[in-house]
């Protein structure tokens, strides 16, 4: 591993880094790397205990993995950085199932999908880094290109996949529905999941996107999901985080009004570093949509709309950007404008959600589901990033040996933006590639760090 470090190490600050780093197919694969893993036999480890409860740095280890075979179709990639994402809390937590599920099944598809299911998981779904191999029919990327990886893994055999990728019978998530996934030194991904590696950032930052960039932008902007034009006032729970910041730069891109809701003082700084003008602290404001376990509170619900009409003028919102789930969905219905649209994805709060149907049906809103992205789309969110109009807004980066502490930061939502994690890289700050770009945009990236 050490050799492949050295020769990705090389093109730091070399005049030619694509040059450096050529010859990098000609280094022999080491037979074993180190990788973030959940455990088969520990995957009941906190049953009886309640979601919030469930400790992440107890079940994530950093161990040594056997190498697996590469298919057709797909390549090595040595993994400069990462990030966590919910779906690594998800993971290290087994709930709502245990991941070994998935694991199972994949590896019934074939001889090859076999190398799946393991005892153990490599986890993660985010990843920046430099290809190492490429298998038989690969002929879009070689070694020595930097990328970095979206987490769609699909295996277009199906009519169904190819109008939209994410309607494949056989879609999953790399790192979560399959083995081998991006919080290791290796990795192995589909070809048609890599992506060029924007040249002004650094290894860290350009892993951080990944995922939730590209779940934002077909979530808000593309047609498969909320469609948003210009104007249209959107509202955004959690706008400070790692999904939605980048739904908080799409609406300021494209001409939108974002109404940012967050938690903490520091959280609504982080909105307005970033443009925008209106944000709700829901903890300073002390909303409170349960009244207990069972039962929602209606009048909350008004209260909230209430201020999002102080905040623009009387206008309710024509979409509304939901990831929390069951804690703020009934809110979410009630407030958005008659004809709007209520756009969902991941249930961070909880899967069961309830709503008052009247204010759906009565006013004509929508409710649309969305899930991470097809390949265009996540193409097209990476070159948002890669163009500087949409920026990174990885808070902190970790080692892999602290990658329990990651996880569980972002469970206790005690994170801002995205949390990156080194693999490979030795340091932060390694990998830009695009010095005067770099210095383009470089007060813009700290300023959305908090920096």
């Amino acid at each position: 591993m050490q050799d492949i470090l050295d020769a990705i190490m090389a093109a730091e600050g070399a005049k030619d880094p694509a040059r450096e780093l050529a010859g990098i197919g000609g280094l022999a694969v080491p037979e074993s790397y180190q990788g973030v893993v959940v455990r088969a036999d520990e995957q009941n480890m906190f049953d009886g205990l309640a979601s919030r409860d469930r400790d992440p740095r107890k079940s994530l280890h950093v161990q040594e993995v056997p190498t697996p075979e590469l298919g057709p179709g797909e390549a090595l990639i040595a993994v400069m950085a990462s990030a966590i994402n919910y779906n690594t809390v998800w993971t290290s937590i087994f709930q709502p199932v245990s991941t070994f599920k998935f694991l199972q099944r994949y590896g019934r598809n074939s001889e090859l999908t076999k190398r799946h299911d393991l005892p153990y998981h490599v986890v993660g779904s985010d990843a920046a880094g430099v290809v190492l191999k490429v298998g038989a029919g690969v002929t879009k990327w070689k070694p020595g290109d930097q990328v970095v990886a979206h987490c769609l893994s699909v295996e277009l055999e199906d009519a169904a996949g190819h109008d939209d990728t994410m309607l494949d019978p056989q879609q999953r998530i790399w790192g979560f529905e399959t083995n081998f996934g991006g919080l290791a030194e290796l990795s192995i991904v589909k070809a048609n999941q890599l992506m060029p590696k924007p040249d002004h950032l650094t290894w860290e930052e350009a892993a951080s996107p990944g995922l939730v960039n590209s779940t934002a932008y077909r979530q808000l902007v593309s047609h498969h999901g909320a469609n948003m034009k210009q104007g249209d006032i959107v509202l955004i729970w959690g706008a400070s985080g790692g999904l939605g910041s980048y739904a908080t730069q799409m609406a300021l891109n494209g001409g939108a009004i974002p109404v940012c809701v967050v938690s903490s003082p520091e959280k609504a700084e982080l909105c307005r570093r970033m443009g925008a003008e209106l944000v709700i602290d829901r903890a300073a404001e002390g909303y409170k949509f349960w009244s207990d376990e069972q039962t929602q509170d209606p009048a909350e619900w008004r209260r909230f709309g209430e201020k999002i009409r102080e905040l623009t003028g009387g206008e309710d919102p024509d979409i509304v950007f939901e990831h929390p789930g069951r804690e703020t969905f009934g809110a979410s219905v009630y407030v958005a404008k008659r004809g709007g649209t209520i756009v969902t994805c991941a249930s961070t709060s909880g899967f069961m959600h309830e709503y008052d149907n009247r204010y759906l049906w009565m006013n004509l809103k929508r409710i649309v589901g969305s899930h991470f992205a097809n390949y265009k789309e996540a193409w097209e969110a990476n070159r948002l990033i890669a163009k500087g109009l949409v920026h990174p807004t990885v808070s902190r980066s970790y080692s892999m040996a602290e990658v329990g502490q990651a996880a569980y930061d972002v469970h206790r939502n005690a994170h801002q933006g995205k949390v990156g994690v080194l693999c490979l890289a030795p340091e932060e700050g390694l990998g830009v590639r695009n010095t005067q770009m770099r210095a383009k945009y470089e007060q813009e990236i700290n300023r959305f760090r908090g920096q």
